[in-house]
């Protein structure tokens, strides 16, 4: 018994001395949307947990609103060592991680909850090779968005053609494009801009952040369909992470979970979800709902879009099965 004891305090004492060892980490987390996004007191809060549980060895400080750098860049930020840990919109970057892609597709993903957590275990295995140039913490997705527009009602499919649409990722620029429209490529915080210099006719954007880029100001008509979703990854340079002591990556491990992945995305859900009847209430906007025939056919429209997915892709209908899995286990597969 004593025996048991004294081999137990001399492992605390050694941890305690690996601990009192390792030098102070300061870590950079950049975030591209404002400050009064819920998605930064969330990783804040993450942040504030590693500080916890590191003894007080691993810092963070998080930059909101792309004062490191760019919306679209910040992959190459976490990868280059400008950011530490950086939030990437793959959606931003065309075909550069077709993998992660099938997250877009509409009419996939139900809820950003359970829906976070199947992207990130269904991810996982494909992150270390889509995105080797980082290291991996957890993908997450926002609650299903929609059409937002400034000049007309879009009910049906070909109400698309001709319209200038910013696109929310490179999915729904694939879908704007085959139905006739124009692609406006612009970032979140560019995004009122664009549409109210009439660069853009509509976009395609979750409910709560309508109001908080301001685009509520540029727009009338809203569609009330659950009809797309957007994935997203928390990476961390590589170089910072290998730095580290063991002790010290074994805290970032724990916290690059698919657990944590629903932590911090579920707070942004509830308060997009929330979005819509805040909209909705607003005088000189119209929330309007479609037929289920007008359902169906933007369901029909939107097929071609898992097609030209799998082309990309290796072995598409086992990966893509996995996912599907992943979701209805969780139950986020839309219906």
């Amino acid at each position: 018994m004593f025996h048991r004891i004294a081999i137990a305090i001399l492992f605390m004492l050694c941890m305690t001395g690996v601990q009192a060892q390792d030098k102070t980490v300061q870590l950079k987390l950049s975030s591209w949307v404002p400050p009064a996004h819920p998605l930064n007191p969330a990783l804040q809060a993450w942040g504030e947990d590693i500080d916890k549980a590191s003894g007080g060895t691993i810092k963070s400080t998080l930059f909101p609103s792309e004062q490191l750098g760019k919306a679209m860049d910040h992959y190459d930020m976490a990868r280059d060592g400008i950011a530490d840990f950086a939030y990437v919109n793959p959606g931003y970057q065309p075909g550069r991680f077709p993998i992660i892609a099938a997250g877009e597709l509409p009419f996939l993903i139900g809820n950003a909850k359970g829906g976070s957590a199947a992207l990130d275990a269904w991810y996982r295995k494909y992150a270390a090779t889509e995105m080797k140039d980082v290291h991996f913490c957890f993908a997450f997705v926002l609650d299903p968005g929609t059409f937002h527009s400034r000049t007309k009602k879009i009910v049906a499919p070909e109400d698309l053609r001709g319209m200038k649409v910013r696109p929310a990722n490179a999915t729904m620029g694939a879908f704007v494009t085959q139905l006739g429209g124009t692609n406006v490529q612009a970032s979140a915080p560019e995004a009122r801009e664009v549409l109210e210099r009439g660069v853009a006719d509509a976009i395609t954007f979750p409910w709560q952040s309508i109001i908080l880029f301001g685009i509520d100001k540029v727009t009338k008509f809203h569609m009330d369909m659950p009809f797309w979703t957007a994935t997203f990854v928390w990476t961390m340079n590589k170089a910072k992470y290998d730095a580290m002591s063991p002790v010290q990556r074994a805290v970032i491990d724990s916290h690059c979970t698919t657990e944590w992945a629903e932590k911090v995305a579920s707070p942004w859900a509830d308060w997009e979800h929330g979005g819509h009847d805040k909209v909705a209430a607003m005088a000189g906007h119209e929330v309007y709902k479609l037929t289920p025939d007008q359902v169906a056919a933007w369901r029909k429209a939107a097929e071609p879009l898992k097609a030209k997915w799998a082309a990309q892709v290796k072995d598409a209908d086992a990966v893509f099965g996995e996912l599907q899995s992943e979701l209805k286990r969780r139950g986020a597969l839309a219906e």
